[in-house]
C-alpha cells in the first residue's frame, strides 16, 4: 500500500493547487479512494489520473506548478488528463514519453507551450492524443517534424489545436501510416500543403477529418476522394463521395466549385456540414430531398442564395443553423423555426415580418440572430414566449413600434440587441427584471422616456442607449427638466454611421468537426 500511495503524494507536493481540489480534501490514506484517482479493481494499481479542471473558465481552480517525474513510478498508468489547467507556458515534459503504459493523454488547454517533445513517439500503446490550445491568447506549440507520430502504432484519435505544423510538409503521408486512426483533427495548424500529387493514402480506418482554419490554396487533392472507398478508374470531381462520412468541415479555406445533389447523394450518414467562409457554390433544385438528416449546418459566407433553401424543411433533426451572409433574399418561411435551437440568418436580405412564427419552438430555442436584414413591422408579442432564449439580435433592420411589454418573461436572456431600428415608445419596466442580462444595446432608435431604474439597466454603458433623442436617465448623462425639455450633458461621440460597427456578443458553437 505504501508504494502505491507515494507517487501520488509526491505529485501533490509539485502541483500548485489553489482550489485545494485534488488530494488534500480526502481523508483516505488509500489513494485508490481519492476522487481523482482510479485503480485496477483486482491489482490495486493506479491506472488513471483525471486532473482536468472541472470548470474550464474557472482560472482560480486551475492546477499549476510542475508535472512531477513521480509519474514514472506509476508503471501501469493508462490515462492522464490535465486539460483546462495553467502551467504558465512551460514545455511538455519529455519524460511523459517514458510512461509506455499510457493509452490516453490529454494536455490541451493547459497553457503548455513550445516544442512538442518527439519522445511522445515512444508511446506505442497510445489510443488518444490531444494537444494544443483552443484560445488565441494561449502559449504557442510547434514541431520541427512529425516523424515521431508514425511510431504511435495504436493511435486512434489525434487532435491538435493551433499547433504550428508548417515545417512538416509530409503530414499527410506520416499520419496515413497510422492504420488504426479513425479521427484526425488539425485545427488552425498553419498547414498549407495537402500533398495534392498523391493519388492514394492509407487512411483505411478514418471516419472523422477536420482541417479547418488552415491555409490551403491549391485544388482538392485526389487522395481525399478515396477515403473509406474502394473506387477505381476515373474519380468524381467531388469531395463528398465518402459513404461513411458523419462530419464534414471545410471552413475557412480557399475552396471553389459547385455542389449539387449529385455530389451529395451518397452521404446518408452526414450529421455535420460546415462550408462556411469558402467560395463553394451550393446549388440544388427547390424540390430536392437530401439523403441525410443534418444536426449542424454552417454555411455562412458562402453562396447559398438567392432563394431561401427550401430543402431545409426536410431536416427535422436540425439543432444549429448558421447561414449568415449567404446571399439569401426574400421572406423566411414559417417552418424554419420548428426545430433548430440556434439560428443565425444575419447579414442577408431577409424581408417581411415574423409575426406568428415563434410559437412552434418556445422551450428549446436558445439563439436567434436576424441582424443586418430588411425586416420590418412590429416585434411580435409571441417572441416573449421564448422563455429559454439566451441570445437575441435583431439589430440593423427596419422594425417599428414598441419593445413588447412582456419582454420580462424572457428571464433566461443573456444578450439582447435591438439597435439601429425605428423602435419608439418607452422602454418596458419589465426589462429591468432580466437579471441575467449581460449585454444590452438599444441605441440608434426613437425610444423615449426615462430608462427604468434597476441595478441591471444602469450597469450598462451610455453607449448602449445613445441616439434616442427623447430617452433620458442613467446611465445617460441626460436629465428631463420640469417643463419636459431635455438637458444634455453628454460628450459628443464623433463616429460616422458608415464606419460604425455594433458589438454583438454570442457563442459560436463550432465544436469538433469533420
Amino acid at each position: 500500500m505504501k508504494r502505491r500511495n507515494m507517487p501520488s503524494l509526491d505529485l501533490n507536493m509539485h502541483f500548485y493547487d489553489p482550489g485545494n481540489r485534488l488530494f488534500s480534501r480526502s481523508t483516505h490514506e488509500d489513494c485508490c479512494e481519492w476522487i481523482r484517482v482510479r485503480c485496477d479493481n483486482i491489482t490495486g494499481r493506479v491506472i488513471e489520473l483525471n486532473l482536468r479542471n472541472p470548470c474550464f473558465s474557472c482560472h482560480e481552480l486551475a492546477l499549476g506548478g510542475k508535472v512531477s517525474p513521480a509519474l514514472l513510478q506509476l508503471e501501469f498508468l493508462n490515462q492522464l488528463d490535465l486539460r483546462f489547467n495553467d502551467f504558465g507556458g512551460a514545455p511538455i515534459p519529455s519524460f511523459l514519453g517514458s510512461i509506455r503504459s499510457l493509452t490516453y493523454l490529454d494536455l490541451s488547454d493547459s497553457s503548455f507551450g513550445g516544442l512538442i517533445p518527439p519522445q511522445l513517439g515512444n508511446l506505442s500503446n497510445l489510443h488518444y492524443l490531444i494537444l494544443g490550445e483552443s484560445y488565441y491568447y494561449a502559449p504557442s506549440f510547434y514541431v520541427e517534424n512529425l516523424h515521431w507520430i508514425s511510431h504511435l502504432s495504436s493511435l486512434q484519435h489525434l487532435v491538435m489545436y493551433q499547433v504550428d505544423l508548417h515545417k512538416e510538409v509530409h503530414w499527410v503521408e506520416l499520419t496515413s501510416m497510422l492504420s488504426s486512426l479513425s479521427m484526425l483533427d488539425l485545427y488552425d495548424c498553419k498547414l498549407d500543403n495537402m500533398s495534392p500529387s498523391l493519388k492514394y493514402v492509407n487512411f483505411t480506418s478514418l471516419t472523422f477529418l477536420s482541417i479547418t482554419s488552415n491555409h490551403f490554396i491549391h485544388e482538392i487533392p485526389n487522395w481525399l476522394f478515396n477515403l473509406n472507398t474502394r473506387l477505381n478508374g476515373t474519380l468524381p470531381s467531388s469531395l463528398w463521395l465518402l459513404p461513411n462520412l458523419v462530419d464534414l468541415s471545410v471552413r475557412n479555406n480557399s475552396l471553389v466549385g459547385r455542389v449539387s445533389k449529385v455530389h451529395l447523394k451518397k452521404l446518408s450518414k452526414l450529421k455535420w456540414l460546415d462550408m462556411s467562409s469558402t467560395s463553394v457554390l451550393f446549388k440544388v433544385k427547390p424540390n430536392w430531398v437530401p439523403p441525410f438528416q443534418l444536426e449542424y449546418l454552417y454555411m455562412s459566407s458562402c453562396h447559398l442564395g438567392p432563394n431561401f433553401p427550401t430543402w431545409l424543411q426536410t431536416q427535422t433533426s436540425l439543432l444549429y443553423l448558421e447561414i449568415s451572409n449567404s446571399g439569401i433574399i426574400g421572406v423566411a418561411p414559417t417552418w424554419l423555426w420548428k426545430w433548430a435551437s440556434r439560428i443565425d440568418l444575419s447579414n442577408n436580405q431577409i424581408s417581411g415580418n415574423l409575426s406568428g412564427v415563434w410559437l412552434n419552438n418556445t422551450m428549446i430555442m436558445r439563439m436567434i440572430d436576424l441582424s443586418s436584414n430588411n425586416l420590418s413591422g412590429l416585434i411580435p408579442t409571441e417572441l416573449t414566449q421564448l422563455v429559454g432564449l439566451l441570445y437575441l439580435n435583431k439589430s440593423r433592420n427596419h422594425l417599428m413600434g414598441s419593445i413588447p411589454e412582456k419582454i420580462g418573461r424572457m428571464t433566461s436572456l443573456l444578450s439582447l440587441d435591438l439597435s439601429m431600428n425605428c423602435l419608439s415608445s418607452e422602454i418596458p419596466q419589465s426589462l429591468a427584471g432580466l437579471t441575467f442580462l449581460n449585454h444590452l444595446n438599444l441605441s440608434y432608435n426613437q425610444l423615449q422616456g426615462r430608462i427604468p431604474l434597476s441595478t441591471q439597466l444602469q450597469s450598462f454603458d451610455a453607449f448602449d442607449y445613445i441616439d434616442n433623442a427623447q430617452l433620458y436617465g442613467a446611465p445617460l448623462k441626460k436629465n428631463c427638466t420640469q417643463d419636459g425639455e431635455s438637458q444634455i450633458s453628454v460628450d459628443i461621440i464623433e463616429e460616422s454611421e458608415e464606419s460604425f460597427e455594433m458589438p454583438w456578443f454570442y457563442i459560436r458553437w463550432d465544436l469538433v468537426s469533420l
